[in-house]
């Protein structure tokens, strides 16, 4: 079952993402991203299997920075699945739930930074060709900077991603 997240969740979610990455890191930048301006309720979903979580995936605005103006769109961040239930369709069955609301609500972009492989399953493709940079970690490839086109896309949409300040902890590691 996939269900928005509630405030009851907060603890179990954190345990998930913890599982997830192997690090308390990632839990506080939902924390973060959850305590923000940017933070979007109906964005955070949760998947549950026999009454409890095993996998969240979030979505929250980001700046979009051209020589014109900046404007708020969508990222996907993070995506975690208990290592217990991955490989099982729970992260398959998180992302299409979440780009279909934020579709639904009128954005035209949602990005990310990801495994181009798993990613392009749901449409996403390297945001280079599109205008639009995403600042990556060293180890990073520049595929692995993502966008997922949305029926209100426009060629307009480009521009450079600068990250809020509940970033900074993931892009500190710490």
């Amino acid at each position: 079952m996939i269900r928005s997240e509630v405030a009851s969740d907060h603890d179990a979610i954190a345990a998930v993402v913890s599982r997830a990455f192997g690090s308390p890191v990632e839990a506080r930048l939902v924390h973060a991203i959850r305590a923000s301006d940017n933070f979007v309720q109906e964005w955070s979903l949760v998947a549950i299997v026999d009454d409890q979580i095993v996998g969240h995936v979030m979505a929250s605005y980001v700046t979009l920075r051209d020589a014109e103006r900046d404007r708020r769109i969508p990222t996907l961040s993070p995506l975690a699945v208990d290592p217990e239930y991955q490989g099982r369709g729970v992260g398959s069955t998180l992302v299409p739930a979440l780009t279909a609301i934020v579709d639904a609500a009128g954005e035209p972009v949602i990005v990310l930074e990801g495994n181009p492989i798993y990613y392009s399953r749901f449409g996403f493709e390297h945001s280079v060709p599109l205008g639009i940079t995403i600042p990556l970690p060293d180890w990073a490839p520049s595929e692995a900077g993502q966008v997922l086109k949305l029926s209100a896309y426009t060629s307009d949409v480009r521009g450079q991603i600068v990250y809020p300040p509940a970033f900074d902890a993931v892009a500190d590691g710490h």
